[in-house]
Order: structure tokens, then C-alpha cells, then sequence
């Protein structure tokens, strides 16, 4: 059985939720409870309830108790910096590998040498050095009308700039890690200049402010506010398959393309994670992140949260299945996250709110 522990509105109180795990959480740094229990930490920016039953498989199969902590990744990580060498953390979870950088450049990460995650994994989605390593992939892609726009129109991330769309882009905000991660990706690929005039063409075609999440810029096409809009794909196939018969209706007519970045393939992000630089349990930290790389593990998150696998030996299960063939683009992972910052910046300059 997993402990769940929400992240709470007090941080005071928080941290003493957290100062009680840590109390009872092992002896000795032995992995284990004051009664002998072998336990691990997981901070969790993963808020999907489809996990829950990947927490318990974990415990049945390993005996390792899972005391989970949740909250955003910000304020984890802001969480676990506070904690400091006391922090019970073993190993932090989240989307984005733009929040497992920031998690990285505050230190508290510390490397890990794991030949299961090395074989599993493809070297462009871990860390080099091995602070962190990614187990899911999703695309960021265009949502668009059928009815409006040609497919050729929105194959590369260049055209979405362009004048043909002037005033028919919906997108959310500036503040979203997933548009921070592309906009990096943009400023790796074809340096400052370049990215910066695209992110002036992103702005200067909107069709209304950045407003909503994914879904709401999906739903915003097909009432023709705009004509297409970014997404990450797990949030288009999530109401192409779902059980809500509006959303389905909306992906009759709007449709989802594999937009490409200079010929190589979409821009891919990560669901990933690394072990606590002072992990009291650090051998059950990384045991619980190998089993997050396992093909049981992808292959149930790709059916239960439309990511795609991690791993190219891991076949992706339907829903996912009718859009995994898609080209990724091959860009290291932690190359983009480090533009982050650098993106923020560019894209507040241009406006973009």
C-alpha cells in the first residue's frame, strides 16, 4: 500500500508532515521503518490517479513501501531546498524536463549509475552526468481544423509564425513550462535571433490572449476562435478517446499533426525523475525509478495517460498506438531545459504574455 500525502496549504505544516516522515521513515539510512518496513519518499509532481495502481504493484512485487508526497513542481522543489540536508526526499517525479533542471540547478540531485535505466533509455532523454532521466514522451504539437487549414500548412514549427496564420493561433500562456521547453528547443536549434522573430510571429498571430490549458486551446479550434494551437499530444488523444462525447466531437474536426522542427522530427518533453541528493533510502530511490523505466510501467501510463514510452523497445498500447509512429526530433532533453531561462526572457520581450 502506497501512504498518500497531499501537498498541504500550510508549509508549516507541511514540513511537519514531512519532519514526521522523516522521524520514522528508516534507521539508520537502511531503507527501512522504525519496525523494520522498507520504505522510500516519492515527491510527486505527477498528479494522475492513474498511477496509483503503479504505486501498489511497486509495493507488492518489491515489499517497499511508498510514502508519497504531491504537489507542483515548484513548490516541491522549493519544499525540498527549505528541508535542506534533512529532507526525507529520495527521488522527485514531474513533467518536463525543464522542472527536472530547475530541481537540478538547486542541488538536489545527485548522479546515479543504473545500467537498467541505460539500457532502457535513450541517452537523449537522461541527464549526462545521470541526475535525472526521463520514462515518458509527449509531444508538442499542433491541434488544427481540417476544415480550414492543409496539413502541409502545419508541418514545421517555422510556418506557425508565418503571416498565413495571422490572428488564428490560440496557445496558453508564457508561464507554461511546456511552451517555455519548446521555445528552448527553438533557441538550441537555430540560436537567439531566429527564435526570438518566432516567438514576435507567435505573438503577433494570436487570435485572443493566452488563456486556459491544452484542452481549452483544442476546444478554442473547433469553435473557431482561432484555426490551430499548440498542445502536447497526450491532451489531444486523452478527448479523442475519452469518455466525454463533447470532446470527442471536437477531434472529428480538429486534428492533430506531428508539426516538425528543421525536418527531424517533433519537439519531445519528458515525464522524469532523479534521486534526492541526500536520499535516506537511496537504494530503494533507485529501484522505484528503474521500475518507472520498466515496460510494465510505460506501457500502463501510455494506456492510462496517452503519453508515449520512454524506451523504443516498448511497443505503445492503444490509445496511443494510432499516433506513436511520429518522427521525434532528436535533441538532447536536458539541452533545452537549460534554455529555460533564456526563453522566458525572450518570450516576455516579444510580448507574450
Amino acid at each position: 500500500m502506497t501512504t498518500p500525502t497531499r501537498f498541504l496549504p500550510s508549509f508549516g505544516l507541511a514540513l511537519g508532515v514531512l519532519a514526521l516522515i522523516a522521524g520514522c521513515s528508516q534507521e539508520a539510512g537502511d531503507g527501512k521503518a522504525a519496525g523494520g518496513e522498507k520504505v522510500v519518499n516519492l515527491y510527486s509532481a505527477r498528479h494522475y490517479d492513474t498511477d496509483l495502481p503503479l504505486y501498489e504493484r511497486f509495493t507488492r512485487e518489491t515489499g517497499i513501501r511508498i510514502n508519497r508526497i504531491e504537489g507542483n513542481a515548484d513548490q516541491l522543489i522549493a519544499r525540498m531546498k527549505a528541508e535542506g540536508a534533512t529532507s526525507p526526499a529520495d527521488l522527485f517525479i514531474t513533467a518536463d524536463a525543464g522542472a527536472l533542471w530547475r530541481a537540478e540547478q538547486a542541488g538536489l540531485f545527485q548522479p546515479v549509475e543504473s545500467a537498467v535505466i541505460s539500457e532502457r533509455i535513450p541517452a537523449n532523454l537522461r541527464e549526462p552526468s545521470g541526475l535525472w532521466t526521463g520514462f515518458m514522451r509527449r509531444a508538442r504539437v499542433v491541434a488544427y481544423d481540417s476544415a480550414k487549414v492543409r496539413p502541409e500548412e502545419v508541418d514545421s514549427y517555422d510556418k506557425l509564425a508565418g503571416p498565413r496564420f495571422r490572428g488564428q493561433i490560440c496557445v496558453r500562456s508564457a508561464d507554461s513550462i511546456y511552451n517555455l521547453s519548446l521555445v528552448g528547443a527553438l533557441i538550441e536549434a537555430w540560436g537567439p535571433e531566429r527564435a526570438q522573430a518566432w516567438t514576435r510571429g507567435i505573438v503577433a498571430n494570436m487570435a485572443r490572449p493566452p488563456e486556459g490549458g491544452d484542452r481549452d486551446q483544442i476546444r478554442a479550434v473547433s469553435a473557431g476562435v482561432c484555426q490551430i494551437a499548440l498542445t502536447n499530444s497526450y491532451y489531444y488523444i486523452r478527448m479523442a478517446s475519452g469518455d466525454d462525447a463533447a470532446d470527442k466531437a471536437v477531434t472529428d474536426r480538429v486534428k492533430l499533426a506531428f508539426t516538425s522542427l528543421d525536418g527531424q522530427g517533433a519537439h519531445v518533453n519528458i515525464s522524469g525523475g532523479g534521486v534526492a541528493r541526500g536520499a535516506p533510502n537511496k537504494a530503494n530511490a533507485i529501484r522505484l525509478l528503474e521500475f518507472f523505466t520498466e515496460a510494465a510501467t510505460q506501457e500502463h501510463i501510455a494506456r492510462h495517460n496517452n503519453e508515449f514510452p520512454a524506451s523504443p523497445a516498448v511497443k505503445a498500447p492503444e490509445p496511443v498506438a494510432a499516433y506513436a509512429n511520429f518522427a521525434a526530433h532528436p535533441m538532447a532533453v536536458a539541452a533545452f531545459a537549460r534554455r529555460q531561462p533564456e526563453a522566458q526572457k525572450m518570450m516576455s520581450a516579444a510580448g507574450w504574455r
